[in-house]
């Protein structure tokens, strides 16, 4: 069987796939991704057939940008008119030619990639949505119908009331408590495990030896247009008696940060799961991959949201009592330096955050959510065997 694997945005968005495609892989079946040009070397780095099809949302590799304060009504402008406009129209159009090649029995997309979706029910292909906003609450329906079923339309397809994001299986590797509840997932959704604990060695929490350790990042994305967060954050940590490791991504030099104290490592990368089986507190930007990760160790938080999704999941971590929030724009070191002495101090936030690591780890793996898919595909046999019957 032949599984189509396709997502917008940036590593974020391709990571929580990833546990699915491997799950499949190993069961033989042919396995290929799609996604805008900017992320294909980075797929194909982790092992993967990539191809692709356009929907450019990343910034430049040398931009940098001052941070905006968070604006929550303008984010979710950039959902409506980029992801389910503007990058939708472009996605959808050039993905009839890599389904085409391809000859998919399922589409795999994560769940903001719409034009993948759109070009599925075009092209009578069952398709699967993996959750990557954690929190929900993002993708409402005032916010994405109308430029949907404007789409929608577009390909010979009447407005379904948003029917077709969750039509056939919602795959979430979230635990089902951290949802916002006023946003429930639908019929079709099943929770899994996350791509943190999917890697092979599937490393596990360590017992605390000697002084703590604090991971700081600010993801993939707005580490790029963070200003001078990172230094500010930086002299807040680094003055702590605890270790300090710092990710900065592939965009940014590790030397653009400057000289650091030796209880301070900072890297463009490093695995999520071997800073988080040894970490006491994370500091980040409240992304769901940071957030989730996190968790899945039983590792509390101080967040620093400064956009996309990121305000959400502070909400969400703040009412379950697993992390602090601070407003990015205008916390100081010695702010951040408080709240993370404070945070290393607090037995039930650490307590709450061991209760989501343990229903974390209590879902199902990869391999069922597979045999899912499997049975998607089973479903699509009989279909017509031009993938581009009955579209346009």
């Amino acid at each position: 069987m032949r599984f189509l694997f396709s997502f917008t945005g940036g590593t974020g968005h391709f990571v929580p796939t990833v546990p699915f495609a491997r799950a499949l892989a190993a069961r033989d079946h042919e396995v290929r991704y799609t996604c805008q040009e900017a992320m294909v070397p980075v797929v194909s780095a982790a092992g993967w057939e990539a191809v692709p099809s356009g929907g450019a949302t990343l910034l430049d590799p040398c931009a940098r940008r001052p941070l905006a304060r968070l604006d929550r009504i303008a984010e979710g402008e950039v959902i409506r008119d980029v992801f389910a406009g503007k990058v939708a129209r472009e996605r959808a159009a050039r993905l009839y030619d890599v389904i085409e090649d391809f000859g998919p029995d399922v589409i795999v997309r994560d769940e903001v990639d719409f034009g993948a979706a759109v070009v599925a029910e075009a092209c009578h292909l069952p398709h699967a949505a993996v959750v990557v906003i954690a929190a929900g609450g993002f993708l409402t329906p005032e916010l994405i119908r109308e430029p949907l079923a404007s789409l929608r339309s577009e390909y010979g397809l009447a407005d379904d009331g948003l029917g077709m994001l969750h039509r056939y299986l919602t795959l979430v590797p979230v635990p089902a408590s951290f949802r916002d509840p006023n946003d429930p997932l639908p019929s079709t959704a099943h929770h899994v495990q996350p791509a943190v604990l999917d890697e092979p060695d599937d490393a596990q929490p360590g017992t605390v030896v000697g002084r703590p350790t604090i991971y700081f990042t600010l993801g993939t994305i707005f580490h790029q247009e963070s200003g001078d967060l990172f230094h500010r954050v930086l002299a807040g940590l680094a003055g702590l008696d605890a270790d300090v490791v710092v990710t900065v991504g592939r965009e940014i030099d590790p030397a653009e940060l400057g000289l650091r104290p030796e209880n301070v490592r900072i890297e463009r990368f490093v695995p999520a799961e071997e800073v988080l089986s040894r970490c006491q507190l994370v500091v980040c930007h409240g992304g769901s991959g940071t957030v989730v990760g996190a968790l899945a160790f039983g590792v509390p938080l101080i967040l620093l949201p400064m956009g996309a999704d990121q305000p959400l999941n502070a909400d969400r971590c703040r009412a379950l009592g697993v992390a602090t929030v601070l407003d990015a724009s205008t916390a100081t070191a010695q702010t951040i330096n408080e709240a993370a002495v404070a945070a290393l101090k607090d037995s039930s936030a650490r307590a709450r955050a061991l209760a989501l690591r343990d229903e974390t780890r209590a879902l199902p793996r990869a391999a069922q959510a597979a045999r899912r898919l499997e049975r998607l595909a089973e479903a699509n046999e009989n279909e017509s065997s031009d993938p581009r019957a009955g579209a346009r």
